[in-house]
């Protein structure tokens, strides 16, 4: 099997949905699989808002490969060093948060893409070539072309230079987090408002015009809202993370059990 290829990339650019789920507790390779079982065509690592490290992230990023899901790291800010190390540990994109104006998305290029798009040191084959060894002027078109840039627009400012940020070569998606960008214009968890349909659908005219990809986080629950920018260009929406769906199965679980033997020693007392 080869690993070189982005499976993800591809479906979306076929006009395909990509379902990804996050990854903020689990640290062992299996959740790869287990994600894939599910149904996900994607997982994303969780820099930013945990403490897993490196090592692990790597390590779940080569499960991913084998299992064939794409695995994406969000780094937890924008030094060039997070973003080449998670590519060099096979990651096969890179999400970036708080991505607000040009300049920030033209440095991050720098880091993340080979020359001539960017600076990036070369180390090598590595996990996603399946350390096959290739000529220098081949590894650097695959990974130029294989691993996906994602600029998170979490800001009103990020919102308004949308369309600068989409017009830099080497950024191939923008994505928007649903709740740092509605806490930010003092609308905290309105994901229905009005301001906020309009970031979206900035954002959506922004990647249309410069034929980039559009992603959407934080709006789990909203399966209406889902559709709705699905319909408007969205073609990869994080549904949740494993920290939602263990809190939601196991909560239900409990609740059942509860109820179950509560209603059983009711029964006994009343005989």
């Amino acid at each position: 099997m080869s690993w070189q290829q982005n499976r993800i990339s591809r479906t979306m650019h076929e006009g395909g949905l990509v379902l990804c789920m996050g990854i903020r507790q689990a640290r062992t390779p299996d959740i790869a699989p287990m994600a894939a079982a599910c149904g996900f065509d994607s997982i994303y690592l969780d820099m930013e808002h945990s403490p897993i490290d490196l090592g692990a992230v790597s390590a779940i990023c080569i499960a991913a490969l084998g299992c064939g899901i794409t695995p994406l790291v969000r780094v937890p800010d924008h030094a060039p060093q997070h973003v080449a190390r998670a590519l060099d540990g096979g990651a096969q994109g890179i999400i970036v948060p708080h991505v607000s104006t040009v300049e920030q998305a033209q440095a991050l290029v720098a880091a993340a893409k080979y020359p001539p798009l960017g600076h990036r040191s070369v180390m090598g084959s590595g996990p996603s070539l399946s350390y096959m060894p290739k000529p220098l002027a081949e590894t650097i078109e695959i990974g130029n072309r294989e691993s996906l840039l994602i600029a998170m627009l979490e800001t009103p400012e990020g919102i308004a230079n949308a369309d600068g940020i989409a017009a830099v070569p080497g950024i191939d998606m923008l994505l928007i987090g649903s709740n740092d960008l509605c806490t930010e214009m003092g609308i905290p968890g309105q994901l229905r408002h009005p301001s906020l349909r309009d970031a979206y659908s900035q954002a959506a005219r922004a990647c249309k015009e410069h034929g980039k990809l559009l992603g959407v986080g934080g709006i789990r629950a909203d399966l209406e809202l889902q559709s709705d920018l699905f319909a408007m260009g969205a073609r990869l929406i994080i549904a949740g993370s494993d920290v939602t769906y263990l809190m939601q199965a196991a909560g239900k679980d409990a609740e059942q059990l509860r109820r179950a033997t509560s209603a059983l020693t009711e029964t006994k007392n009343e005989s």
